[in-house]
């Protein structure tokens, strides 16, 4: 390639990654914003909980009616990315936007990152189609609006490029979509915080030195987490699959979902455990009084709203447990609390995704440098333990349904 060719290459990277940063940065700031309101709104009016049950007919009946092409959310777009398969629908994008806000309006414990990620994905490649991109090219685009998703919508822009790099490929780094990834994240972000939006603040890790005793307790730790995060794989993909089993009606599923979140919530006594629970999580990073079950309570909502079929993603719910089950084992450990809770934040997801480099980068933008190491040690151990399991099936090698213009079918790990 001569000189002029990569002044090229790199102008219309750094025109197409900066295009598909402000779709995706100004996606998630609408959808920060509603989910803020959404938010706020159910705290203020608790009673809305109750109908959670009837919401979740309502979302299921309308996603059976016009998004049966999109179910299969992040795992469609894995799928795509691999087989070079058709446009992903446009209309992705503001059905799980509504769709996710009004699971957390009516109080369904899920997250963000599969909205964003969808979001930028599918707007990605509406973009990508109208300029007629090649098949490479498309691929490449892609990787770069799922990290423009993730990285604006948790405003970390460095960790959301490595997470483009590996969803692409699930466990290795796909290094071909580097620039456009790291772009559109960059920029994605840069978007977001422009239109006004604040970014939850961590405080910063206390530089604490690796030993070999300490590298010993960050192994039983990593242990704690790979269980946790197996339980929570299996228990999220067993009440899918059961679920489908014995009600094969999608709205049906969701109310039933529904009615048990609401029974928890009862049970329980406490809205801790319902929507984004970032309250718990900030007090998780602090609190040595926090009740030592409040990572099994927050994976048991998060297992039935998802297993149900509730739109939202997996990744808060995710940080919450991790940092909850950190506080804990972090006390049990004579660690530092808020770095305990932090690299539980980060292990819990590593693990859940197959994505270790990505979420200790993470860690890295929100705990401060001093957290950087463990968090590493910690992730990749986690990620090891846990084995094939994964929150992203596999995508399938060959899909004569996708030939056809209809989604693959999911094949578990």
């Amino acid at each position: 390639m001569t000189r002029r060719d990569r002044l090229a290459s790199l102008g219309q990277w750094v025109v197409l990654g900066s295009l598909v940063g402000v779709l995706c940065g100004t996606a998630s700031a609408v959808f920060l914003l509603l989910l803020e309101w959404a938010t706020d709104f159910r705290l203020r009016h608790e009673v809305i909980v109750y109908t959670l049950p009837l919401a979740g007919l309502v979302i299921g009946w309308v996603y059976e009616r016009v998004g049966a092409s999109i179910k299969a959310g992040n795992n469609l777009i894995i799928d795509t990315i691999h087989d070079d398969g058709p446009e992903l629908p446009l209309r992705m994008a503001p059905l799980v936007l509504v769709g996710t806000v009004l699971t957390h309006l009516f109080g369904g414990s899920a997250g963000r990152e599969g909205t964003a990620v969808q979001m930028g994905a599918s707007l990605t490649d509406w973009l990508a189609h109208r300029l007629r991109v090649g098949k490479h090219l498309r691929r490449q685009l892609l990787a770069a609006g799922v990290a423009g998703g993730f990285g604006s919508v948790f405003g970390t822009p460095i960790a959301g490029a490595v997470f483009g790099l590996e969803f692409v490929v699930l466990g290795r780094i796909e290094y071909d979509a580097l620039l456009p990834a790291l772009l559109a994240s960059l920029v994605g972000d840069l978007t977001t915080r422009a239109l006004g939006l604040r970014h939850t603040l961590y405080p910063s890790a206390a530089h604490v030195a690796l030993t070999p005793l300490l590298l010993l307790k960050w192994l039983v730790f990593a242990a704690a987490v790979a269980l946790v995060t197996a339980a929570f794989i299996e228990l999220t993909h067993l009440l899918k699959r059961r679920g489908e089993q014995h009600l094969p009606r999608l709205p049906w599923r969701m109310a039933l979902g529904g009615l048990v979140v609401v029974g928890l919530f009862r049970l329980v006594g406490s809205s801790d455990y319902l929507g984004l629970s970032l309250p718990l999580l900030v007090r998780a990073l602090h609190d040595p009084a926090l009740p030592a079950y409040a990572w099994a309570l927050k994976l048991i909502f998060t297992a039935v709203t998802l297993g149900a079929g509730f739109l939202g993603g997996e990744v808060t719910p995710l940080f919450v447990i991790g940092s909850t089950l950190g506080n804990v084992l972090s006390r049990g450990l004579r660690l530092p609390v808020a770095l305990g809770a932090g690299i539980g934040l980060a292990a819990v997801f590593a693990a859940s995704a197959n994505t270790p480099l990505a979420l200790s980068i993470m860690a890295l933008e929100l705990l401060g440098a001093a957290a950087f190491p463990h968090a590493v040690v910690v992730c990749v151990l986690a990620y090891l333990m846990t084995g094939h399991r994964s929150i992203y099936p596999p995508p399938s090698v060959f899909c004569a349904a996708r030939a056809a213009g209809r989604a693959c079918p999911i094949r578990p790990r």
